[in-house]
């Protein structure tokens, strides 16, 4: 790091946010400030990495409605769902392809990024202004090298060429930028992950114990860093970065598929070795404490706002009619994924809680879509325990999982069968398989029917059953999109919906073009 010292108002800036993390007497109790300065520096930098957690947390962009509408709501497995009029802006702008280029949904995608990528160049420029180079202040420059590269791949695969604003500034008007090229989009993201994979440790262990559960590690970064070379292609890359990931022997597939997204009291899936990165979210008892989002009440099942135990959230993001007829029935993955209306939920085997659901409007109910997304739904006993029983603010403890194992996996199947290595990609491909047919005894001679076993008979083979796996793996979690759009296949599985190829981009926000004078340009096809 460069040695650019900051001067003494900075520091003395930065007080009142230590203070509010050690709190007075804790400060005061301090040998003399000259011996202890580092601390104060350190304490400052780790006070801005958490405000990068907490803003991943409770920012729309990226744990709410919002990222939904980007990620998830544009594919054809996935529907905007609630009811006809609730947000009927976005069956427009994200189902049919009609693109806004100024709503309160794109507007704010964009924001909240630039929000998180200001907040990590501020917290880059600290650190380096004041040379800090411990190894406490490393892990938290890590941290923001993370979430910069993170912002910046999901702003490229939503617009493709952004302004790159790699600086901290206070001035507005130093932020306005042209667009840079993707190419130095992905450099950028490139150098930010390399001293990411550098910072972060390989876990956050003390006597064995995890002291931060869902803080950011090494096989994050190489993990997301994966995911932005498998969008180039460069599959050498992406196998390498993977088996980084799965040689470190920190992660590995939970037995049972509907146990990652279990939830509650004593959920085995929040934070489990299958969890690479998620959202941190907790609702004590009665709601004293809520230190969570709306990333679960927001997918929750949705009655026409009747006042009920059955009117659990605002309903968004449910399964479309053709994920559930192009799903095999025998795939236990289904029930673990679609939630039924009028049907029982299967109980704890297939993440249900042993209730029967009320039927859908369409059909003489009451509930507003036929299916909903099993991936977030709440455990009754945790709607009594935090007091959240109906939708207002129900569900605020679920974690969205951002980054789990099983992408590493078929990543890893992806980028082998690419380099012409069936062997690899046939097994890693079976291992997402085997999970999925909930067997627990071994099956070498690959004799199930459940799921059954795909032997490698060549690349194109290989390569559907790759793209169909994660279609049934990933379902409602915001992977279809940009899959089809990468693999070359949107037009194909989305031109009925309205796609066309201007589509892969969304324009960029009109009023981000105003306020930059004309030198930010529309997308070329906007």
């Amino acid at each position: 790091m460069k040695i650019n010292k900051i001067t003494s108002w900075a520091i003395v800036a930065a007080l009142p946010v230590l203070m509010a993390i050690t709190g007075c007497k804790k400060l005061l109790e301090r040998e003399p400030l000259t011996q202890t300065i580092n601390d104060l520096h350190q304490g400052v930098l780790e006070a801005q990495s958490l405000g990068l957690y907490n803003t991943l947390r409770t920012t729309s962009g990226f744990s709410e409605l919002v990222w939904l509408d980007f990620n998830s709501i544009r594919d054809d497995d996935a529907q905007k769902g609630s009811s006809a009029t609730d947000g009927a802006e976005i069956n427009t702008e994200f189902e049919t392809f009609q693109y806004a280029k100024d709503d309160w949904a794109p507007n704010t995608y964009w924001n909240d990024h630039y929000t998180m990528i200001n907040l990590a160049n501020k917290e880059l420029y600290f650190a380096d202004s004041l040379d800090l180079s411990d190894p406490a202040s490393l892990r938290n420059v890590g941290e923001a090298y993370f979430f910069r590269a993170y912002s910046f791949f999901e702003l490229v695969k939503a617009y493709g060429e952004v302004p790159l604003i790699n600086f901290y500034f206070t001035d507005a008007t130093q932020g306005i930028k042209p667009k840079a090229t993707t190419a130095q989009l992905y450099a950028q993201i490139d150098a930010d992950l390399e001293k990411a994979a550098q910072y972060l440790p390989q876990n956050w262990e003390v006597g064995g114990t995890n002291i931060y559960p869902g803080r950011l590690t090494r096989g994050a970064a190489n993990t997301l860093w994966a995911q932005t070379y498998l969008f180039r292609s460069d599959w050498a890359k992406v196998r390498s970065l993977c088996n980084q990931v799965i040689t470190t022997g920190e992660y590995d597939l939970m037995p049972t598929f509907s146990k990652v997204f279990e939830e509650g009291t004593g959920g085995a899936g929040k934070n489990s070795k299958e969890s690479i990165f998620e959202t941190q979210c907790w609702v004590t008892a009665n709601g004293t404490t809520d230190n969570g989002n709306a990333w679960g009440t927001c997918q929750q099942v949705r009655q026409g706002g009747a006042t009920n135990v059955w009117n659990l959230g605002w309903g968004w993001n449910t399964p479309t009619s053709k994920l559930e007829t192009a799903w095999d029935n025998t795939d236990p993955r289904k029930q673990s994924t679609i939630l039924y209306s009028g049907q029982y939920d299967g109980g704890a085997q297939v993440g249900g809680y042993g209730a029967t659901l009320p039927g859908w409007i369409g059909a003489g109910g009451v509930l507003d879509q036929p299916y909903w997304n099993k991936k977030v739904y709440s455990d009754p006993a945790m709607r009594q325990f935090t007091g959240e029983i109906f939708s207002n603010g129900q569900a605020r403890w679920i974690n969205h999982r951002i980054l789990r194992y099983a992408d590493v996996l078929l990543m890893l199947a992806e980028a082998s069968n690419e380099l012409n290595d069936g062997p690899t990609a046939e097994s890693a491909l079976e291992q997402i398989r085997f999970r999925a047919s909930g067997l627990t005894a071994p099956d070498p001679t690959h004799t199930r029917t459940i799921v059954p076993f795909i032997a490698y008979v060549n690349q194109a083979q290989m390569r559907q059953a790759i793209k169909n796996e994660r279609r049934w793996e990933f379902a409602m979690e915001g992977y279809r999109f940009y899959d089809l759009v990468r693999w070359g296949d949107a037009v194909t599985e989305l031109g009925s919906l309205g796609y066309t190829p201007r589509c892969q981009y969304y324009p960029i926000p009109q009023k981000a073009i105003d306020l930059s004078g004309g030198v930010l340009v529309q997308n070329p096809l906007w």
